[in-house]
């Protein structure tokens, strides 16, 4: 039995949320109604739907309650593996739901739902009534929510020209399974894995503040590594495409990666590296390509500026921060040198952080993190925003959220996720051979590898995939084994050299993982190549 959309909201069935293929009939729990195909499913959007956040608010609003949002979340992935001339699997996901936050006296509550009919929906938010009434008990302090223009009303959607979701599999198959040959013919590569990542958010926001906001969302991920073994099976190295990176678009940035086209030189890079020199353990002067600084600037900045890790709040995968207490750091620390710019946006067209409005119906703005090496703000929301009240006075700023609320479904809380955490680019025109070109002796490396971060994020130690040894302004070869190790302030207050505005380049996470329950947001970090002077550089390689 299949039924349209419409008449699916009309007879009352109940979306069941989940893990669901996407070729399969949603098992609808009301009234046994089997719908048709997931594409039926009633968007975020549907005037039906908008009803039912309407309910919401306003048995919040009845409740008692002096703030209440409500999201309604279809979010559908899709994975292709492949490996070598093998396809490893395919996965085609989706969860659908809907989600209400209730403030009561200035505690807050959430439920959620997976049934969308009035009576579930009604229940959903008087259980987040009762929840919020409950965490009176062990609060603090009150919340006060920064003030955020009312009637905030519009729609937004990534700047796609190609939905992956129209591209057929066999078609994502056959360009992975013809990059994988192309690095396959280098002599003495051994093995390549090759994947597609595709994420498709259609969610809407409802507030008792006026706002409804209706977003979707894109993130698209093309990757592959190449591995090389030597003659004798003694040694293996691996290159990666790190170079492309993840980003908010549509298929068309799978093509535009030529994955094919560059793969061989990939491949030759690995082989290469079976027999670079192992590096000398020493100082260096490293200098970083944006494929590899981008994830120091991810854990070292993005992290630790986060004000929820700073006041102890949040504690969970990344741990807490060195920037803390906020007075005693805001307008006072000295993260770097001058040379250092380091802003906060969510607005950076085809980023993995683009959106409209964030979860809580704030319109991003471009902030300053660290402005010519100070440290003066970190990552809020409306509920943060407040904390820090003193200080904004202080600098004659106004209290507002920076929009950093996230949530990654309909049934997950929104809170503090990371933006765009990006390094502003120099007033030159250097570029990545420019600045090899001024190079003494040093290191120069590329792409991002393992790394080591302890749990306030002040002492680091990073990899990467390909290291270049330079003398005299010139590369002079491959180095191996290389990682380089740094306490934070120390390693940006060494910054000597920037790129310019031509070598800017983003590089950014499909997942990073925060909170518990665990959730997962999409981030970019945008950087130009960067000279570190006299860095501890360690041999990885070495057993004694």
């Amino acid at each position: 039995m299949s039924n349209s959309r419409r008449d699916f909201l009309k007879t009352g069935a109940a979306v069941a949320a989940g893990t669901l293929v996407a070729s399969s009939p949603l098992l609808a729990e009301s009234r046994l109604i089997v719908p048709g195909p997931l594409s039926d499913l009633p968007r975020p959007d549907d005037p039906a739907i908008k009803a039912l956040m309407e309910v919401a608010l306003n048995t919040a609003k009845s409740g008692g309650a002096s703030y209440a949002d409500v999201r309604v979340a279809a979010r559908r992935q899709q994975n292709v593996n492949t490996r070598d001339r093998i396809v490893q699997g395919v996965s085609d996901t989706d969860t659908y739901g809907l989600g209400v936050r209730t403030l009561v006296d200035g505690a807050w509550g959430f439920a959620a739902t997976s049934k969308l009919d009035r009576d579930s929906v009604a229940n959903a938010t008087r259980a987040a009534l009762e929840q919020a009434r409950a965490n009176r008990a062990s609060q603090l302090r009150p919340v006060v929510l920064a003030p955020t223009p009312g009637n905030q009303v519009g729609e937004w959607k990534s700047p796609i020209k190609v939905d992956p979701f129209t591209i057929a599999i066999t078609d994502k198959v056959a360009f992975l399974l013809a990059a994988n040959e192309a690095a396959l013919k280098v002599k003495g590569v051994r093995n390549v894995t090759s994947s597609m990542f595709f994420l498709r958010e259609e969610k809407s926001l409802m507030t008792t503040d006026g706002s409804y906001i209706v977003q979707t969302i894109y993130r698209t991920s093309p990757n592959m590594s190449v591995t090389a073994v030597s003659a004798d099976f003694s040694d293996f190295q691996t290159v990666q495409s790190n170079e492309v990176a993840p980003m908010g678009l549509g298929y068309e940035h799978v093509t535009g990666s030529r994955l094919a086209e560059r793969a061989p030189e990939w491949g030759e890079l690995a082989v290469q590296k079976l027999t670079a020199k192992p590096v000398d353990p020493g100082r260096y002067d490293l200098l970083l390509h944006p494929s590899n600084l981008w994830l120091t600037i991810h854990e070292v900045i993005g992290h630790p500026t986060e004000l929820d890790r700073a006041l102890g709040y949040e504690a969970n995968y990344a741990g807490t921060s060195f920037l803390s207490p906020p007075a005693s750091v805001l307008g006072k620390l000295k993260y770097g040198t001058e040379l250092m710019n380091v802003v906060g946006d969510r607005e950076q067209p085809g980023s993995l952080g683009a959106i409209g409005w964030d979860d809580e119906g704030v319109k991003p703005t471009k902030f300053d993190i660290v402005k010519n090496g100070i440290f003066v703000d970190y990552q809020t929301t409306r509920e943060q925003a407040p904390m820090l009240a003193d200080y904004y006075k202080s600098v004659g700023k106004e209290v507002r959220s920076y929009g950093c609320s996230y949530a990654q479904s309909g049934a997950d809380v929104q809170f503090q996720r990371m933006p765009n955490v990006s390094l502003l680019p120099g007033n030159n025109d250097d570029t990545w051979e420019s600045m090899i070109a001024k190079m003494d002796r040093g290191i120069a490396i590329v792409g991002d590898g393992s790394f080591s971060i302890d749990q306030q994020r002040y002492n680091g130690q990073f990899a990467g995939q390909v290291f270049y040894e330079v003398r005299g302004g010139k590369i002079v070869g491959q180095l191996k084994d290389v990682a380089y190790q740094f306490r934070t302030p120390e390693f940006w207050n060494s910054l000597k050299a920037i790129g310019g505005p031509r070598s800017y380049h983003l590089g950014g996470a499909f997942g990073d993982g925060k909170g518990q329950p665990a959730q997962s947001n999409s981030v970019s970090h945008g950087c130009v190549p960067s000279l570190f002077q006299q860095v501890n550089v360690i041999n990885t390689g070495r057993t004694a």
